[in-house]
């Protein structure tokens, strides 16, 4: 299988606040699979942002795509820079979810991630704005 597009992403109201996430997995221009997932409260932009990522390689996982090479876009340059190694990770709440996705990304072939402005990952956040929605928030 050529690789696989996922796009991600994860948010709150009210920062930290009520915060779910979307993710999106393309093959091609053919959409394999879409996701969302309330998360509850008191969750932060850049938490569930990470927690994005988990639920997709989750649904990856599901749908037996294990070793698939897999391009994750996402519009946190943050999460980004900190999954590639390139900036520290400060903030304590995220270190166990970086350890969640590294021990997740042993399933899978090459996998990058990639910055790409909210306009192109907008499947993504409405996903996250429907679960928001549908739990009362």
């Amino acid at each position: 299988m050529d690789k696989l597009v996922v796009y991600t992403d994860g948010g709150s109201r009210n920062n930290p606040g009520p915060g779910a996430v979307g993710v999106v997995i393309l093959h091609g221009e053919e959409t394999v699979a879409e996701a969302k997932q309330f998360l509850g409260e008191k969750i932060t932009n850049n938490w569930a942002e990470y927690e994005a990522v988990v639920l997709a390689m989750g649904r990856l996982l599901e749908l037996n795509l294990r070793g698939a090479d897999i391009e994750f876009k996402l519009d946190s340059m943050l999460v980004v820079e900190q999954l590639k190694g390139n900036w520290k990770i400060k903030e304590p709440t995220l270190k166990p979810q970086v350890e969640k996705v590294r021990s997740l990304a042993g399933n899978f072939g090459s996998i990058t991630f990639t910055y790409v402005p909210r306009e192109q990952n907008k499947r993504a956040d409405a996903l996250v704005n429907e679960a928001l929605d549908e739990a009362g928030f």
